[in-house]
């Protein structure tokens, strides 16, 4: 876990600059709310406001991120009247919440800005159990989350755009469908039912911090498809929270609120937030549940009793989506796993056939399509993880889920290679590299189209030039890839 946060690699220091940036706008955000006369209700409010318009907003595009930051209050301002409306009427509270939850999941059909938007909507009602915000209060909530926006805005898209120098980051959509086929509907689905029970549980345990519960059960759902990921979200997130937990009794119950060295941790728990959130889940968790210790010490209420409350509560909503996922509407792993390692093997094909036409002299651009090979691997990766994971017991299954992810880093190295010999003005095509190439789409259609014959793959002798050596290499573990894909015959790819 320690080297997944600290020798993970970060091209070009975005995760660096993504949360040294969070950091300066959430700060100043909060200063502004500051400086508005604002009570430290509506600071509080401001900043998590923040905290939510650079963290979620992952449109493709800097146009895109600024619609989407824009629309944020729209969405958000109307859930916070209705939470602060219902405060006193805990019926339709509970099922006024319920219903954000399931429009917010489901919202993720939309793509990133459905996602972005469905996340501040329910957070944003979350909030508002957080600080207990009544109707009276609203003003100055309204004012705080539109300032804080605002202020995020400006630090993300005037002082420090620093994404405006990047290539558009590509978008991997999840596997299509309609009705309850769609993922997205399913979890929805899964996501109300499991709230449910983490909604009625969590209140059973406690009246005032039952919310807790149901965030866990919210935030197990992020950035999940199948069922094995959820199970391993949850289980990373309630691991998280007990190491939080462990920090809390060490620092910020000692700290009970004092000013300045709360803001320097509450400035480190934002920059961990962040930095960690791409690359280990619960890295990310053991800052939110320190960040929000500091945040109750600020406010008067730490005490070791509310940790352990927080740490049921979490334990409730985790229960609540596992139950939720293995008996709503359960989507198998298999079923995710196929669908995304089928793209990532279409998108090599692309590659390949962009870099042949790239060497052939023709205005081709394969660049793009390594950048969409990274993300459709990364999403291969998550969606492979219940399969590798230390405490899967299925050992053959863990093995075989290991050589596929290996065997297709292989093809990412090579077509990285390929593509950047591609680029190389000077580098010709012969009719060598158009038959590896086409050995290469014979490969991937025979993978991803079910069929079972042998693999176009011959033993070569030492290639000639580093375009034909990436191709060669390429065959290679396209050819390896069969066994793994393919053991036993006729089931899913790494099926689980």
């Amino acid at each position: 876990m320690l080297k997944r946060v600290f020798v993970a690699p970060d091209p070009g220091r975005v995760r660096l600059r993504f949360a040294a940036r969070a950091v300066v706008g959430i700060g100043l955000a909060v200063v502004v709310c500051g400086f508005a006369g604002h009570s430290l209700v509506g600071a509080v409010t401001g900043g998590l406001a923040a905290l939510l318009a650079l963290f979620t907003v992952t449109d493709a595009t800097v146009r895109g991120q600024a619609v989407t930051t824009a629309l944020l209050p729209a969405v958000g301002l109307p859930v916070l009247a209705a939470a602060a409306e219902l405060h006193d009427h805990p019926v339709a509270r509970d099922l006024t919440f319920l219903a954000v939850i399931g429009a917010g999941v489901y919202a993720r059909r939309w793509g990133p800005r459905g996602h972005s938007l469905g996340v501040f909507a329910f957070m944003t009602f979350f909030v508002a159990q957080f600080l207990h915000a009544t109707s009276d209060r609203l003003p100055e909530l309204y004012a705080a989350v539109l300032l804080s926006v605002a202020t995020a805005a400006a630090v993300r898209f005037g002082l420090w755009c620093y994404e405006r120098h990047l290539p558009p980051a590509p978008v991997a959509a999840p596997p299509a469908g309609t009705g309850l086929a769609r993922v997205t509907t399913r979890q929805a689905v899964q996501a109300t039912v499991g709230a449910a029970f983490a909604l009625v549980v969590g209140q059973l345990v406690s009246g005032d911090r039952w919310y807790w519960a149901v965030g866990a059960t919210w935030w197990v759902f992020v950035n999940t498809t199948s069922r094995g990921e959820t199970l391993v979200r949850g289980f990373r997130r309630v691991l998280g929270t007990v190491i939080g937990i462990g920090l809390g009794l060490l620092i910020a119950v000692p700290l009970d609120g004092a000013g300045l060295p709360t803001a320097v941790l509450l400035a480190a728990c934002v920059f961990g937030i962040f930095y960690t959130a791409a690359v280990s889940y619960t890295w990310m968790m053991l800052c939110v549940t320190v960040l929000a210790e500091l945040l109750y010490g600020l406010l008067g209420v730490l005490t070791p009793h509310l940790l352990a409350l927080r740490l049921a509560e979490t334990g409730i909503g985790a229960l609540g989506a596992v139950l939720a996922v293995l008996f709503v509407l359960p989507v198998t792993t298999h079923t995710t796993t196929d669908a995304w390692i089928q793209r990532a093997l279409r998108c090599v094909h692309a590659c390949t056939a962009e870099a042949a036409a790239r060497l052939a002299g023709a205005d081709a651009d394969p660049a793009r399509r390594v950048a969409e090979l990274e993300q459709l691997l990364a999403r291969v990766r998550l969606s492979v993880a219940p399969l590798v994971h230390p405490l899967n017991p299925m050992l053959r299954r863990k093995r075989r889920a290991r050589r596929v992810l290996t065997l297709l880093d292989d093809c990412a190295r090579e077509i990285r290679g390929l593509v950047a010999v591609a680029a190389d003005p000077e580098a010709s095509h012969d009719a060598r590299l158009a038959a590896a190439c086409w050995r290469v789409e014979a490969a991937v259609e025979a993978l991803t189209g079910g069929t079972h014959g042998d693999l176009p793959v011959t033993d070569h002798p030492p290639a000639e030039g580093p375009a034909l050596a990436h191709l060669h290499g390429l065959e290679r573990a396209l050819a390896d890839l069969a066994t793994p894909l393919r053991t036993p015959p006729g089931s899913p790819l790494v099926g689980a």
